[in-house]
């Protein structure tokens, strides 16, 4: 009865998408706490919010774009797992990889927001993002090879994963410029504008290649 409840337990996509959305959420509420402590501190020190606005302009920056990407990552997920219909180990160990990269999303933002600058804050901060878009794009990949945890249409799958490979790439390409150019931060996450375009670019050539046979 107990190996009964528990291979029950894994199987069941509800159940870990459920973990899964707690998880992104406790991510989130850790990306506002630097902020919420920076208010504390000034407030101690009988400051403005005009003041803490200006000291804390570049928190607030990282703030906001890290609550987009993982708010992003966490929709791209959950399209994804609409078409699950049974969790193996495998599956189940992938998400657990994802939820780890996400977890780690509010340190790496702490350390490129907080901390004196240096060489490595874009190393840890792209790093994680790619990391986060690999566990995805992996996710994709397993699933495509295991039909029977899904219903979904195998061109639909495909599509699925050549859009993650170009989101995974953009990242590499980002962490590999800011290895490349220390002094450039995390500006080459700049590179990700071209996601959207290149993934039209590649479904246009999707949609035109039967016609080409």
């Amino acid at each position: 009865m107990t190996q009964v409840t528990k291979n029950r337990e894994l199987s069941s996509p509800e159940r870990l998408q459920a973990f899964t959305d707690a998880v992104v959420a406790i991510a989130l509420t850790l990306l506002i706490l630097p902020l919420m402590e920076s208010v504390g501190e000034l407030a101690d020190h009988d400051g403005t919010t005009a003041e803490w606005l200006a000291e804390e302009q570049y928190a607030l920056l990282g703030f906001v774009l890290s609550f987009i990407l993982i708010a992003v990552f966490w929709v791209h997920h959950h399209k994804l797992f609409r078409s699950v219909k049974r969790v193996d180990a495998g599956l189940l160990w992938l998400t657990v990889a994802w939820m780890f990269t996400i977890v780690v999303m509010p340190v790496a933002t702490s350390l490129s927001t907080q901390m004196t600058s240096d060489w490595a804050q874009p190393l840890v901060y792209i790093g994680t993002l790619f990391a986060t878009s690999l566990m995805l794009l992996l996710a994709r990949i397993y699933l495509r090879s295991h039909a029977d945890l899904h219903d979904m249409a195998d061109n639909d799958a495909v599509l699925g994963i050549r859009a993650s490979w170009i989101v995974s790439g953009l990242f590499l390409a980002a962490l590999v410029l800011a290895v490349v150019i220390p002094g450039a931060g995390n500006w080459p996450l700049l590179l990700m504008l071209l996601s959207e375009p290149l993934q039209r670019l590649d479904r246009r050539r999707g949609s035109r290649s039967p016609a080409k046979r």
